[in-house]
C-alpha cells in the first residue's frame, strides 16, 4: 500500500473522521450520570428494601461510590465533580440525621430533609447562573453523539436563550423537589404513619412527573431540536469546506493550452 493510500485511510487530527477511540466520549456522559446519581440512589433503596439494611448502613454503603468519584476528580483530574460531590453531601446529611432520628414520624421527615438538600442546591445553582442539572440534561439531549455534544457546547457558549432554558430547567427541578419535601414533612406529622408509607412514594413520583412536564413546556423539546439543527448545520459546513478544499500537494496541475483563445475556438 503506497503513502497516498495510507494517508487516505488514516484520519488526520481534527478532521472529524471516526477513529477507534470515538465510542468512548459517546458513553461518557450517560455513564458518568449513572455512576454519580443513578447507582447510589438505586443501591440505597435496594439495600433498605431487599436486604433489610438500616437507613444508616444503606446511606453509608450507597455513598461510597460518589465519595470515591468526587475524591478521584479532585486528586487525579483536578476538578470538582458537582454531581458526585452533591450526592456525597446529601448522604452525609442523611447519616447525621439518622443518628438524631428517634420515632417513626421523624424518620419520615428525615427522608425529605435529605432530598431537600439536593433540591435546594439545584435551585441555588439556577439562581447564580450555574445550573446543576445541565450536565445531567446534556446526555439525554445529545444522545451520546459527538457532533450533538459539540453543538450543545457551542450553543451554551453563544446562545443566551439556550443558557436561560438550562437555568429554568434546574429551577423547575429544584422547586419540584423542594415542594415534595415540604409536602412530605407536613404529611409526616399530620397523617397516619401507615398512610405516609405509600403516600411518600406517590408524592415523589408526582413531583418528578410534574418536573418533566414543566421542563418540556419551558423549552426542553426546542433545545433538542436546536441541538440537532446545529449539529446538522456544522456537518453540512464541514462537507462544503471539504468539497471546496484545494487540490492536495503533488497533484498534477491541469493542462493549459499555449494557443491563443481564438485559435482554440477555431
Amino acid at each position: 500500500m503506497d503513502s497516498q493510500t495510507r494517508s487516505g485511510t488514516e484520519a488526520a487530527p481534527g478532521t472529524g473522521t471516526a477513529t477507534a477511540p470515538a465510542p468512548r466520549p459517546k458513553l461518557e456522559g450517560p455513564r458518568a450520570l449513572l455512576l454519580d446519581a443513578g447507582v447510589p440512589i438505586a443501591s440505597y433503596y435496594l439495600l433498605t428494601g431487599a436486604f433489610g439494611l438500616s437507613t444508616l448502613a444503606a446511606l453509608a454503603w450507597s455513598g461510597a461510590l460518589p465519595a470515591a468519584r468526587s475524591l478521584w476528580s479532585l486528586v487525579r483530574e483536578r476538578r470538582l465533580n458537582a454531581v458526585a460531590t452533591l450526592m456525597t453531601a446529601t448522604n452525609i446529611i442523611g447519616l447525621l440525621l439518622s443518628l438524631a432520628a428517634g420515632d417513626e414520624r421523624l424518620m419520615m421527615a428525615k427522608d425529605s430533609a435529605v432530598s431537600s438538600t439536593f433540591g435546594l442546591a439545584v435551585l441555588v445553582s439556577a439562581l447564580i447562573g450555574r445550573p446543576l442539572m445541565a450536565p445531567m440534561l446534556k446526555p439525554w439531549i445529545t444522545k451520546g453523539d459527538v457532533a450533538r455534544s459539540a453543538a450543545w457546547d457551542r450553543l451554551t457558549a453563544e446562545s443566551a436563550w439556550f443558557r436561560r432554558v438550562q437555568r429554568r430547567h434546574s429551577a423547575v427541578w429544584g422547586a419540584a423537589l423542594l415542594g415534595e419535601c415540604v409536602a412530605r414533612v407536613i404529611g409526616a406529622f399530620t397523617l397516619p404513619v401507615d398512610t405516609m408509607v405509600w403516600l411518600g412514594t406517590v408524592m415523589l413520583i408526582a413531583a418528578i412527573v410534574l418536573a418533566i412536564v414543566v421542563s418540556g413546556v419551558i423549552g426542553i423539546d426546542k433545545m433538542e431540536k436546536l441541538v440537532r439543527a446545529e449539529a446538522a448545520t456544522a456537518a453540512g459546513a464541514g462537507t462544503a469546506a471539504g468539497a471546496a478544499a484545494p487540490a492536495p500537494a503533488g497533484a498534477p496541475a491541469p493542462e493549459v493550452s499555449a494557443a491563443p483563445a481564438g485559435t482554440a475556438a477555431r
